[in-house]
């Protein structure tokens, strides 16, 4: 859980700084999807990402079930919340059906559309030309996406789990690989939440200005057209 948790925080602070470029430059951010892509490099990346991802989520499965065995009939007793311990903790599986459910959504709309267009092209597999043609144009996806304000608020939700779910999971992690000791332990719990509140402001940074129509690739002054040079 905490190796492939590390791995996951990681990628979630690349994807978060990557998206917010999205919205200070639709060319740059084009530029990004273009250079990852289908490419070996980043094939390999999305794979051991998934790879990660299954890992994590069958091993909270089994721990979760191995603490609910632990626990016996006393589950069903009433309890207080311990001092100390964060609601965040005693729902981080909650937490994690929500964002496994809304990253099905995150993976159609996007993944879909992208990497995996990209690879059945170059397999020889027949797609869509249109589909195809922006394939690499990530900022046309987020653009259309982001624009509906259903799903601004959608992610808007989403990333306030996923906040919950990090605020925990960063210091958990860390202290399970050994930084455990009572001089330490103060420190990665506001370490978690700074590092949980940057990633989550980031990446939220983009519904939002969908929302509220701004930027340069919100903007109905200055609308990027995703269409231009295919």
């Amino acid at each position: 859980m905490s190796i492939t948790g590390v791995l996951l925080v990681l990628f979630l602070l690349f994807h978060s700084i990557m998206n917010f470029v999205s919205i200070l430059s639709p060319y740059a951010y084009d530029v990004i999807c273009a250079f990852l892509g289908a490419n070996w490099y980043a094939i390999i990346g999305t794979m051991g990402l998934a790879a990660g991802f299954i890992i994590h989520i069958l091993y909270a499965l089994i721990l979760s079930y191995q603490n609910l065995r632990a626990r016996g009939n006393n589950r069903y007793a009433v309890k207080v919340r311990q001092k100390g311990v964060s609601w965040a903790s005693l729902n981080m599986l909650v937490l994690g059906i929500i964002i496994l459910g809304f990253m099905g959504l995150h993976l159609f709309q996007f993944w879909s559309k992208m990497q995996l267009i990209e690879l059945m092209h170059n397999m020889g597999a027949a797609t869509d030309a249109q589909l195809t043609a922006l394939a690499a144009k990530g900022s046309h996806w987020v653009q259309y996406y982001f624009g509906q304000p259903i799903y601004s608020v959608l992610y808007i939700v989403w990333l306030s789990a996923l906040w919950f779910h990090l605020t925990h999971g960063v210091w958990s992690m860390l202290h399970t690989l050994g930084i455990n000791n009572q001089t330490w332990l103060p420190r990665l719990k506001t370490f978690s939440y700074i590092l949980a509140t940057i990633i989550i402001l980031l990446f939220m940074a983009v519904p939002i200005c969908g929302l509220l129509k701004a930027g340069p690739l919100f903007s109905p002054e200055s609308m990027y057209n995703p269409f231009l040079n295919i």
